[in-house]
């Protein structure tokens, strides 16, 4: 007996479930995907006893179930499959297929049971790719990815003194799995994707080749399939499902943005690096509210209004920088500093999340506190976006910000509409997104203004122009250095982020982590091929070289800027298709070559578009860059020396990245008149 059929739906979902004598199996495109039968219980509930700390945004979350039992009876009644622990008892999960929407709906019977394990069909040698933005493995097979928005972590490697450090002082060591944006999606090898939609912690399980599981911290969900004869029809239905990213402006494609924090000296600090040739596009300076000091480093002050003693006359540099086509941006984020004006304003117009018993929960950030916006209200919302953003930024002349932050609701909260926080958590970035997009659309600004996100869920897609990788290290380091920036971009792209960029440089520097002149390089040569090249100051600017630093680090910044700056013609080309048919800027190679079995793990390089192959050096002292080319031949930029498909040794000097062009690519043209960029022989002092 087969139900459901094989209609396309809406999103080009074939589904069927074919009933058995002792189960069902679910079929998507033809592919077998979940199989239950008495043996084989694809479906289980248990009752949870959930604890958690959360310490500065960082999460130990905790679960002790009991009452487990597997749903091993099938019965049907009106179309639908009712299943039981056993013959004759009540069933306690009712599933309705969902037709040609590719839907499986699933309803506990009893409230008391909310965990929910699903058991998939998995085959040998199946590939995992997505999972929201993760930073350490593109292919999750052989691991468990809790979804759950926190701060990443500093080292995120458990192995490391540093990261046990961390989890000493205050949770904040991370692992493989912790991230911003988590997303309970995933794409298999076997050319179908599968999408959680429920808000709740959740993990996606991959460890078992034959069964890859989604645990779910709710009793009722849905599970949303998608099938294609391609992974390009993949992404782009799943980009369709969940919004595709809304446009960049032209004028940040057309040069770097400048991250400086030094009040009013970085204008002066602007002028010299134009002055040795790089192309900006925007100045950057965060530091626009104050400053204040902890022992992290330095940090803002979370009142959002511009500090006069730090920049005087902003509005009239603002409007400098903008007759000479150089914009001006800006940072904020979805809390108020405790000891600001703004957070007695928005206490007394009910904004934050509360206690239970309805006091301001103030959350620690580190040395200080803040009250979190309550975005669960709609007036909170509306607030926000014209008082904050509307008047003390967009008024002001800001053309984008740095809109940080989204991981730190306590699931303890009091929200305004009565939510559970434990349900909402996940959700919070994408509310804080809302808030962003409401401004913008609100003063007309959408496309002109942009804004970027480090945190996200599912949803994100279709509100947020712009990602950001998050705080990595300033190092080379396997789970939190430069390389992450890479597999962050590729795993966020399959599931409908289109753009995404870092911080070049890094973010972090902690117990005698600092930069050297090789890595702020090498991320410059990686920043020039994502759509958005931006630089950062870091936590302790002092302590940490700069782009400005020394003449041959900055004419090395300078040079990448003009490779930037001179492929927006291209880069214009991919936001446009992106815009179409939600492809990412950055594709891992297997997107395009889903039969090359060898590139389902390959990280450390992905096309740019279809037409240019990256390969960063992502590791100190190297000056060979082993290079997987792809079917057909590929032009080394530089030498002009023509790759054909294979594993290559490749020359990387400092200041000559691997990157090459497709041969008979529309955009050859362009890409022979990249300014080729001489060798660096030595590097600054350390």
């Amino acid at each position: 007996m087969v139900m459901g059929g094989k209609r396309q739906g809406h999103e080009g979902v074939s589904m069927e479930i074919q009933l058995k004598e002792q189960g069902f199996d679910v079929l998507c495109g033809g592919r077998l995907v979940l199989v239950h039968n008495k043996e084989r219980p694809a479906f289980s509930l248990a009752k949870g006893k959930p604890s958690w700390r959360m310490v500065r945004g960082h999460f130990a979350m905790d679960d002790a179930p009991f009452d487990h039992v597997d749903l091993a009876w099938v019965t049907m009644a009106a179309g639908r499959i009712l299943l039981a622990a056993a013959q004759g008892q009540a069933p306690l999960l009712v599933l309705e297929p969902g037709g040609p929407d590719g839907c499986l709906r699933l309803t506990c019977t009893d409230p008391a049971y909310d965990r929910l394990t699903i058991r998939l069909h998995g085959e040998p040698g199946e590939a995992f790719w997505g999972g929201g933005e993760q930073l350490s493995y593109l292919n999750m097979a052989g691991r468990r990815f809790p979804m759950w928005t926190s701060e990443p972590g500093v080292g995120r490697d458990k192995t490391t003194l540093l990261s046990q450090r961390m989890d000493e002082l205050a949770l904040a060591g991370g692992d493989y799995w912790t991230t911003c944006y988590p997303q309970p999606t995933f794409l298999s090898s076997r050319r179908y994707a599968c999408h959680l939609e429920s808000n709740a912690y959740a993990v996606l399980d991959f460890t078992c080749p034959k069964t890859p599981c989604i645990e779910v911290w709710q009793g009722s969900t849905t599970v949303r399939f998608f099938e294609s004869g391609d992974l390009i029809g993949l992404v782009e239905q799943l980009s369709g499902h969940f919004g595709r990213q809304p446009p960049l402006p032209d004028w940040a494609l057309k040069g770097a943005i400048i991250g400086l924090k030094d009040g009013v000296q970085s204008f002066e600090r602007l002028d010299d690096i134009m002055a040795a040739g790089a192309v900006v596009a925007a100045l950057w300076c965060e530091d626009w509210v104050g400053t204040r000091q902890t022992s992290f480093g330095r940090r803002l002050f979370w009142d959002w209004h511009w500090n006069p003693e730090r920049y005087p006359d902003l509005p009239q540099r603002i409007a400098e920088l903008a007759s000479r086509d150089v914009r001006f941006l800006g940072y904020v984020n979805p809390a108020l500093a405790a000891d600001g004006e703004q957070f007695a304003e928005a206490q007394a117009g009910r904004h934050l999340v509360c206690h239970q018993d309805g006091t301001p929960y103030l959350v620690d950030f580190g040395e200080f506190q803040g009250g979190l916006l309550d975005w669960t209200r709609q007036e909170t919302r509306a607030w926000f976006a014209e008082r904050i953003i509307g008047k003390e930024m967009l008024d002001l002349g800001m053309a984008g910000w740095m809109a940080d932050f989204g991981e730190y609701l306590p699931p303890d909260a009091r929200l305004a509409d009565g939510s559970d926080p434990m349900l909402t958590h996940n959700r919070w970035p994408v509310l804080w997104a809302s808030v962003n997009d409401q401004a913008l659309e609100a003063r007309g600004k959408s496309g002109e203004v942009m804004f970027f996100m480090r945190a996200g869920f599912s949803g994100s897609q279709a509100l947020c122009p712009l990602l950001w990788a998050g705080d990595q290290l300033v190092d080379f380091s396997r789970h939190d250095g430069i390389g992450t920036a890479i597999t962050a971009a590729l795993s966020a792209g399959l599931v409908g982020n289109a753009k995404s960029h870092s911080d070049i440089g890094g973010y972090t520097s902690l117990f005698g982590v600092v930069r050297t002149a090789e890595l702020l390089m090498r991320w410059a040569e990686l920043a020039a091929f994502t759509p958005v090249m931006r630089s950062h100051e870091g936590n302790r600017p002092e302590e940490n070289l700069q782009i400005d630093s020394a003449p041959d680090i900055l004419a090395h910044f300078a040079a990448m800027t003009r490779i930037h700056a001179a492929l927006a013609p291209y880069v214009h080309h991919l936001c446009a298709e992106a815009l179409q048919t939600g492809l990412p800027l950055q594709r891992p190679l297997f997107l395009h070559y889903p039969d090359e079995v060898d590139y389902f793990d390959l990280q450390d390089q992905y096309l740019y578009g279809a037409d240019l192959l990256v390969a960063p050096v992502i590791e100190p002292g190297a000056e060979m860059r082993r290079v997987h080319a792809p079917p057909g031949q590929w032009r080394h930029l530089w030498s002009g020396k023509v790759f054909a498909a294979g594993v290559h040794e490749v020359l990387a000097p400092l200041g000559q990245p691997a990157v090459f062009s497709r041969e008979g690519s529309a955009f050859a043209p362009l890409f022979a008149t990249l300014p080729v960029v001489g060798k660096i022989d030595h590097v600054a002092a350390q």
